[in-house]
């Protein structure tokens, strides 16, 4: 049985496991983890009755497990799982751009390839689309921005890249192989906000889209082991002061000996000086800390778009967390959901999560599920 506290279960529809879940207006995407289920498309009109009313698949060799949805366009995220495979098949990562005004019936565009891996993680205004692709003569993933003003033509304006990531130009990384590069990135009016994995974070400004320009940059990996998932801007102030939510993702450690007794957790961030980010406070669930863990057991990501100060979050094995920092110095646990585990599994994966206009939160499960709660 779900366990519930100060939250209500809705609905749970069996699916695919999947990396990311958004909703927009009534219709939910889900992009999956594992070929060749790509992207699911949700009815949520009647939420207690989640409908499957269009999906996508891709071949083996790729997985599309990020998407985006806004102004009719949605965008999915090509990524190579397997070198080999892609190389046999001739398979180019990028994104898959598709008209889903009939969302029953998505129509692809275009795509737009890039070298490397792909494509991993990104976000979509309606217009221009924030994206970690990589790019030949670069080390890692960069910062890149298209605008889809004529989805049929994506154009990039602009890109950024950590020092030492282009190694055509010359630059020489002072990290080992690929540990700093772009996870993915936040906009907010003119400025992104973005995770760089063991690089930590970047805030840049982007009032000239051409040319993003570097704010501030902060990383605490090392001394901590866990690389830096997303950096999610808080749109509000609190007591006159600006705030950001810093998450870590408990995978890929630097160091192994210290990872599992260190969990990941997210991190708040006083930024009322955008160019100096101070870290105040952190939150982990309770009991986590200080035992030996398997990978997967702390923190994922918060949701991306914050409505107020309470925020849920994708804790892996921990299931659902809201947390509350109305006092930025000292956030704390108001609620909790954990789904029943998929198939054949000991615990849950929860791997993302999204809040629509209602208040309503969607949970995507990395094995399998998709779970919609309320809060009591």
């Amino acid at each position: 049985m779900a366990i519930c506290k100060g939250v209500r279960e809705i609905a749970h529809l069996d699916c695919p496991g999947g990396g990311q879940i958004v909703v927009d207006g009534s219709i939910g995407y889900i992009g999956h983890m594992r070929a060749p289920s790509g992207t699911s498309i949700i009815d949520l009109s009647d939420p207690a009755r989640p409908r499957k009313i269009g999906h996508l698949t891709v071949p083996k060799g790729l997985h599309s497990h990020k998407v985006q949805a806004a102004n009719g366009i949605m965008l999915v995220n090509h990524e190579i799982v397997s070198r080999e495979t892609a190389a046999a098949e001739g398979l180019r990562g990028g994104l898959g751009i598709y008209d889903v005004s009939k969302p029953q019936h998505p129509k692809e565009i275009t795509r737009w390839q890039c070298d490397g891996t792909g494509v991993h993680r990104f976000t979509f205004d309606g217009r221009y689309a924030f994206i970690s692709p990589e790019i030949e003569g670069y080390v890692g993933n960069i910062v890149m921005i298209l605008d889809l003003a004529d989805p049929a033509r994506p154009r990039e304006v602009g890109r950024w890249w950590m020092p030492g990531q282009w190694t055509a130009g010359g630059e020489v990384p002072s990290w080992p192989g690929r540990q700093h590069r772009c996870h993915h990135a936040i906009r907010s009016g003119d400025r992104l906000y973005v995770s760089y994995w063991h690089g930590g974070g970047v805030i840049l400004d982007i009032s000239d889209m051409s040319r993003p320009r570097q704010i501030a940059g902060f990383d605490w990996s090392p001394p901590f082991p866990w690389p830096t998932h997303s950096i999610v801007p808080v749109p509000f102030a609190i007591n006159g002061r600006r705030y950001l939510l810093a998450a870590d993702e408990d995978v890929n450690p630097l160091d192994a000996d210290m990872a599992p007794e260190l969990a990941a957790f997210i991190w708040i961030l006083d930024a009322t000086d955008e160019t100096r980010p101070v870290p105040v406070a952190t939150f982990q669930v309770e009991g986590v800390h200080g035992r030996r863990n398997p990978e997967m057991t702390g923190c994922h990501q918060p949701v991306e778009i914050i409505r107020g100060t309470e925020v849920p979050v994708a804790w892996f094995a921990q299931g659902l967390r809201f947390v509350d920092f109305s006092d930025p110095m000292r956030p704390c646990e108001t609620a909790h959901y954990i789904p029943d585990p998929a198939a054949g599994e000991s615990r849950v994966s929860s791997n993302d999560v999204f809040m629509d206009e209602r208040g309503l939160v969607y949970l995507i499960d990395r094995v399998a599920g998709l779970s919609i709660v309320e809060r009591t």
